[in-house]
């Protein structure tokens, strides 16, 4: 089942509730700090957790940053409750790799 587009006001009270995340258009996005190979191995577990709730984010690793970016595809890349929930689980993973947040 295709998740709902949230509205304006869910959107707002869901990132209240994530902080360092931003808000770009359609999309959730953040960026933390930690060496190449910390980043690389950060992926693995955003990847393996995004499987297990099968939904997955954007990753984009350059030197020492690695950034997330979230939207629902399926909702034609409207952000939905999935989003924000996949965010709660990078920032609990970036905190288990004590990644620094930018």
């Amino acid at each position: 089942m295709i998740p709902q587009p949230l509205s304006e006001e869910e959107i707002a009270t869901q990132l209240a509730g994530l902080p360092g995340w931003e808000r770009e258009g359609h999309t959730l996005a953040r960026t933390f700090k930690q060496t190449y190979h910390e980043c690389v191995h950060m992926a693995m577990y955003v990847a393996a957790k995004a499987r297990e709730v099968g939904h997955h984010p954007d990753v984009h690793i350059t030197w020492q940053r690695i950034r997330f970016v979230i939207t629902t595809h399926d909702a034609g890349n409207r952000l939905t409750i999935k989003d924000f929930e996949l965010a709660h689980h990078i920032d609990a993973i970036a905190a288990g790799h004590d990644a620094e947040a930018v």
